[in-house]
């Protein structure tokens, strides 16, 4: 199998950390990962405003705790992802097998495609969630502002992480279409080819016969 399939260009080769810290995909993942850090961390933190007048404490985004939910879901999974998939990146060139190679890369693709679609979407309501909310306070309005803000950079370096996978996904089906064969088709036999090209196809006789008679010595057999 090639090594060079699916962005894998020496399989088996050694870890190279600053080579792996400076590529532009190890760089998105980690903005990524602060961004979600900072989304489920200030919700969770001050995303629920408690009033003198009620015991419970609604979202600040305009009383949806819905809302607040989602920018929390959202963020975990988006944390959690970003460090399984840095691992991943670390032992990408590693794996020799390019079918693993490539389910990494599909896996990569639709995952971050997902997650930009979601993080756009908690921009949206978010946004728009504040700008209907009525109690702006200070401090909750920077809290807010900043959800929001680093939910559209989210969106960003996710969509750019889809673009890093789905450019890296053509260049292996590429290289695994060209340099791939599929083994069952080649048609292998354990006898040597024969000396000559073609043999006859009639009945020969055993070159093994003890008695070799000349065709005019014909004798009856004997009863």
């Amino acid at each position: 199998m090639q090594g060079s399939a699916y962005g894998a260009s020496l399989a088996g080769g050694t870890f190279d950390v600053l080579d792996f810290v400076r590529k532009p995909q190890t760089i998105l993942r980690c903005l990524s990962w602060l961004f979600s850090i900072v989304v489920f961390a200030t919700i969770t933190a001050e995303g629920y405003i408690n009033p003198a007048s009620s015991k419970e404490a609604p979202c600040m985004f305009n009383g949806q705790d819905s809302a607040c939910s989602y920018g929390v879901g959202i963020g975990v999974l988006a944390f959690l992802a970003c460090v399984v998939f840095l691992i991943l990146d670390a032992y990408f060139p590693q794996i020799s097998n390019a079918k693993e190679r490539k389910y990494i890369v599909i896996g990569d693709l639709v995952f971050s495609a997902a997650w930009t679609l979601l993080w756009f979407i908690c921009f949206c309501v978010l946004a728009s969630l504040w700008s209907h909310t009525a109690d702006k306070t200070a401090l909750h309005g920077d809290a807010a502002q900043a959800v929001v803000a680093f939910s559209f950079f989210s969106a960003i370096t996710w969509g750019l992480s889809s673009y890093f996978a789905y450019v890296r996904y053509t260049q292996g089906v590429s290289d695994f279409d060209q340099d791939y064969r599929d083994p069952a088709g080649e048609q292998t036999t354990p006898y040597p080819p024969a000396p000559y090209p073609s043999g006859p196809t009639g009945y020969q006789q055993s070159p093994f016969s003890q008695n070799q008679e000349a065709p005019g010595d014909y004798k009856p057999p004997t009863y």
